[in-house]
């Protein structure tokens, strides 16, 4: 949800070199990383310096590109998709070259994976704006969301659910954390491996964008509401019968941490805000209850209504409750008391990773000192 402006217009386009790029640095300067996600719905950027628990930003961008609109239902980005997405990365490129960022990974995630153009897409975008960009694997996709908001778990927990409701795709993620030093009657080290909690993890093939287009995203009933829940449900119950995690909850502290716009937006509804504030939602704590009565609120509103909520916009109007139904799904299977939300996620993971290849991530930050 931060930073949803395009104030600046593309220029000179980086080359890049793989996964990791470099601008122009000096031996006097404090390093500066970069991280590009383009998913299905939003193509976003994050570059940093790092700093003594973390780093700090120094740029961002994020638009709504809805980059897999339609895809469902022909299997290939369409041309007014990669047009608009081709117009945000161009301005990712020239901020990029403006920052001096020294090094970067650009990654795109599930339109771009199960799309039939998907790689000649991003050969495209290779010659229009010089950013090469690698397809990311589920799983790492998954791993990554995790690193980058690991420093909001709940440090008396023993299993979390980390879950990231994407555009086209939904990462969920259990993490024990008994197996890090964590767990009941213990507190997390300062520094933590969370890869090594990582006790199972699963990706499912839906995500907003698909799932509004599949049942409807203006005008939903709580009929159609119901029908995407269950949907969702039969996708996620494998996974728990599998696992099994539900039982364990029912006897051990645990919590949900959900790292995606639906959770930021519901988050921002419910406290009111008149205008989206990174800084009150990211890493704020509800009662899940509390989430799902503000879904319940918004099943009483109209499209327009939703339009008008500052926490919407036009934007998401017809994508909220499609979020909403996900999000929905995940609490009735595994009904946790409590809700951490995390404005932060697969680009935090990934400078946090880059910036460990080079010895500078020095493990957890303090909440907010990021940005």
């Amino acid at each position: 949800m931060a930073d949803t402006g395009d104030e600046h217009n593309a220029g000179r386009s980086p080359r890049s070199n793989g996964a990791h790029g470099f601008g122009r640095h000096t031996a006097h300067d404090t390093p500066i990383y970069g991280a590009l996600d383009l998913g299905t719905n939003n193509c976003r950027l994050l570059i940093a310096r790092p700093s003594r628990r973390g780093f700090v930003v120094v740029d961002a961008f994020s638009r709504i590109i809805r980059l897999g609109e339609g895809l469902g239902a022909t299997g290939r980005l369409s041309e007014p998709a990669m047009d608009r997405t081709v117009d945000a990365l161009r301005v990712c490129a020239s901020k990029i070259a403006r920052s001096g960022v020294r090094k970067y990974r650009l990654v795109a995630t599930e339109a771009c994976r199960i799309a039939e153009n998907g790689r000649h897409f991003l050969d495209r975008v290779r010659r229009e704006t010089g950013l090469d960009l690698e397809i990311l694997s589920r799983e790492n996709e998954a791993r990554l969301a995790v690193s980058g908001c690991a420093a909001l778990l709940d440090r008396r927990a023993h299993l979390v659910l980390v879950f990231d409701i994407g555009g086209g795709s939904s990462e969920l993620v259990w993490l024990d954390l008994a197996r890090c030093g964590g767990g009941p009657g213990r507190t997390l080290p300062d520094r933590i491996d969370v890869q090594s909690a990582i006790a199972a993890w699963t990706s499912l093939s839906v995500g907003v964008v698909t799932l509004a287009e599949r049942f409807g995203g203006r005008r939903v009933t709580r009929d159609d509401f119901e029908a995407m829940v269950a949907h969702v449900t039969d996708m996620l119950l494998p996974f728990e019968r599998e696992h099994g995690f539900g039982d364990r909850m029912k006897q051990e502290r645990a919590h949900l941490l959900g790292t995606s716009g639906t959770v930021t937006t519901v988050a921002g509804i419910h406290l009111g805000l008149r205008r989206y504030d990174r800084s009150r939602v990211d890493g704020y704590w509800m009662q899940t209850r509390e989430a799902l009565d503000v879904t319940q609120s918004l099943l009483d509103r109209s499209y327009e209504e939703r339009v008008a909520e500052p926490c919407i916009g036009r934007d998401r109007a017809d994508l909220v409750l499609a979020g909403c139904a996900i999000l929905e799904a995940i609490a009735r299977i595994w009904p946790c008391e409590t809700l951490r939300v995390a404005d932060r996620g697969l680009r935090e993971g990934i400078l946090a990773s880059l910036m460990a290849e080079d010895g500078l991530h020095r493990g957890r930050r303090r909440h907010g000192e990021h940005r």
